[in-house]
């Protein structure tokens, strides 16, 4: 959504020999500008994702500048910040700090005089300032409300929602308002909102329809709660990376503002296009900074003085280093050894594919696991042995991920000349209801159980299984190969696998390079457990504190096996539950989050044995294909539809009025 700028902007000729610096350091990116202190234009401008290299970045983007204007010499050159992680860099820069509010109050006065109210969104938060005019004397005044605590309705909300989703850049820079077909998304909470955007994307609601759903809940949430029951002024202006980078959002605002003030009885131009009333200006994105570099205008000359960027190397070199080590916890590995020995006993094998002979009839059952974020099915033959695996992430409809994923096993076996008997088909997972009445599955099995069943297939003796998914956690506590309890979390993305992917996502680190990068820590920042909300309010604050995206992605692993075990589990003395646990579900192949587990396990349980199921990812569809399997077997007939029917089930999607649950107060909006 924040995109970068890698060109340079230069926009007029420096006036005189004097220049003056402004630098925005947000919570995701690092903006700086160069302004002529005479003529006030911007001269030179850059903004890019920092990926908690801060320092690094308001040093690189120094140095740039220092070469675009070589004739300026140091003494000349004043620089002031702003931002949620200037903090550490005010210090070493010499700079001046500038309040945001401030800032952005300063860039609006001098480039929109006649802008009557501001809205801006960032990546961690929200600012509302509304501009009022004193009648006698004529000055405006500027009143300002903001949300800093929380990343409800802002950026950091709508990143982990386009990845639960599944909608790529390119897709979401295209996507257009249309309020026709909204859905209910609580936006005051980011976790609850998070929940909201799953149980949709689980109903089969269409990705666009959500997220036109949740820049609705955006929008409303800030025009009722930041506005502090003032309404906006006309003009409006629309700032930070979300405002100016996501179309569909602009739109929102378009429609909804004006209807506030209709029912607000606000007077405004209504013969104005909206357009021109409610508006995204060039370089939006360096309000904050330009707003910073001309409050420094107002300021005596001899403040913020540019001293060179040798403090802010040394900084970055040994001052953080110093800084961070009094406060830092460990790291996920101490040595090399450790960790080697750690991969050779914990790295996922490789899976190897049957291989099939032209001709030959493949006769087997398929599981599938319709999970929250990603659809699994494996094929099994009729002695229980795996030939096959399928993977995808949800699109939202449960049917036509079904039929994706059994075109792909049917292709699989096709592609190697030998035909498909599909003796039965199970599932679980939230696809399961839905797939046991379009396709009549032969088994809808619990998902505890099919989890428990795949686990016993490979370890006969197992006390308890912990599966963490993409959006829920399932402990399962089993005595003598059955369960006797369990302990579920669904409500919250606190400690599973989403909320790791989307702070990686954060940091430009792939989820599949996750544990290697993590791995490279020294130290780790000390997360607090719980909350997901309170997670990433820690997470800005290491930012801050310059924490570099090694450590902060170790210290996320970290407190994952807190989150499981303090906040879900809850269970005071994990040795009473047994010794031999396994780890199933699509996290564990993040090894970083492994080996915390492992670690937090073992130092609890005296003698603890830690195993990882040998396709964590599958263990649900695996289960599924076993109790398919029994089944069939012991019936001795098959109720599925059959493979060439599934492809070409044909379906309507209805999601209107008539299909709206009212059995409580909350309305849900269902898919027929």
């Amino acid at each position: 959504m924040d995109r970068p700028h890698d060109a340079l902007s230069s926009h007029a000729r420096l006036t005189g020999d004097r220049l003056v610096i402004g630098i925005d350091v947000g919570s995701t990116t690092v903006k700086a500008v160069a302004v002529d202190p005479e003529t006030r234009a911007i001269l030179w401008s850059h903004y890019e994702r920092h990926e908690t290299r801060q320092a690094e970045k308001v040093l690189e983007q120094l140095v740039a500048i220092r070469n675009a204007f070589p004739d300026v010499a140091s003494g000349n050159v004043r620089t002031f910040i702003t931002g949620s992680g200037s903090g550490p860099l005010r210090e070493p820069l010499g700079s001046r700090f500038v309040q945001e509010v401030n800032a952005v109050t300063m860039a609006v006065d001098q480039l929109h005089p006649d802008v009557g109210s501001v809205v801006e969104l960032g990546g961690q938060d929200a600012k509302i300032i509304i501009f009022k005019e004193n009648k006698k004397t004529g000055d405006r005044r500027a009143v300002a409300s903001m949300n800093d605590k929380c990343a409800s309705g802002t950026g950091a909300t709508i990143d982990k929602c386009i990845i639960k989703v599944g909608m790529a850049e390119e897709q979401i820079s295209r996507l257009t308002w249309d309020a026709s077909k909204l859905h209910r998304v609580a936006a005051k909470c980011g976790v609850f909102a998070e929940t909201d955007i799953v149980n949709l994307v689980k109903s089969g609601i269409r990705s666009e329809e959500v997220m036109c759903s949740l820049a609705d809940a955006i929008v409303m949430q800030n025009l009722s709660v930041l506005t502090r029951g003032n309404s906006l002024r006309h003009k409006v202006l629309l700032l930070g990376g979300p405002n100016t980078y996501l179309p569909f959002l602009q739109a929102c605002w378009r429609q909804r503002i004006p209807e506030a003030w209709a029912a607000r009885r606000y007077a405004y131009p209504e013969d104005v296009p909206v357009e021109e009333l409610i508006f995204v200006p060039e370089n939006a994105e360096y309000y904050a900074a330009f707003g910073a570099a001309i409050y420094g205008l107002h300021e005596p000359v001899e403040v913020g003085v540019f001293q060179g960027v040798d403090a802010l190397k040394r900084f970055i070199r040994q001052g953080r280093e110093s800084a961070l080590g009094q406060s830092a916890g460990p790291s996920l590995v101490s040595t090399g050894a450790e960790l080697v020995e750690f991969r050779a006993q914990y790295a996922i094998p490789e899976f190897e594919l049957a291989a099939f002979n032209p001709g030959q009839e493949v006769r087997g059952f398929i599981g599938l696991d319709g999970g929250s974020t990603s659809s699994k099915a494996v094929l099994i033959d009729e002695q229980g042995e795996i030939l096959c695996k399928a993977y995808m992430l949800s699109k939202g409809n449960p049917i036509a991920d079904t039929q994706h994923l059994l075109s792909e096993i049917q292709g699989f076996v096709k592609g190697q000349g030998a035909t498909l008997q599909v003796l039965g088909f199970g599932a679980t997972g939230y696809a399961a209801n839905m797939l046991e009445e379009s396709m009549r599955a032969d088994v809808n099995i619990v998902e505890t159980i099919a989890h428990m069943m795949s686990a016993l297939k490979y370890e006969k003796k197992v006390d308890v299984i912990c599966d963490v998914g993409g959006q829920d956690i399932k402990v399962l506590f089993l005595v003598d190969g059955e369960i006797r309890n369990f302990r579920l979390s669904n409500q919250c993305s606190a400690g599973n696998g989403m909320l790791l992917q989307a702070m990686a996502n954060q940091f430009g680190v792939p989820i599949t390079e996750y544990a290697d990068t993590a791995f490279r820590a020294r130290r780790s920042p000390n997360f607090s457990y719980g909350c997901a909300v309170f997670l990433d309010a820690d997470r800005v604050n290491f930012q801050k504190e310059g924490f570099s995206k090694e450590e902060l992605l170790a210290g996320l692993a970290l407190v994952l096996p807190k989150n499981i075990w303090q906040y879900v589990v809850q269970i005071p003395r994990m040795a009473q539950l047994g010794v031999r646990y396994v780890l199933q579900g699509g996290t564990q192949y993040n090894l970083a989050a492994v080996k915390a587990q492992v670690d937090y396990i073992r130092q609890r349980v005296p003698g603890a044995e830690v195993l990882v199921h040998p396709h964590p990812g599958e263990a649900g569809a695996i289960g599924a294909a076993m109790e398919t399997r029994r089944v069939v077997q012991r019936r001795g007939y098959s109720t599925f539809i059959g493979l060439p029917a599934a492809l070409q089930l044909a379906y309507t999607a209805r999601n209107d009025e008539s299909t709206v649950c009212n059995f409580c107060p909350n309305h849900c909006a269902r898919t027929f």
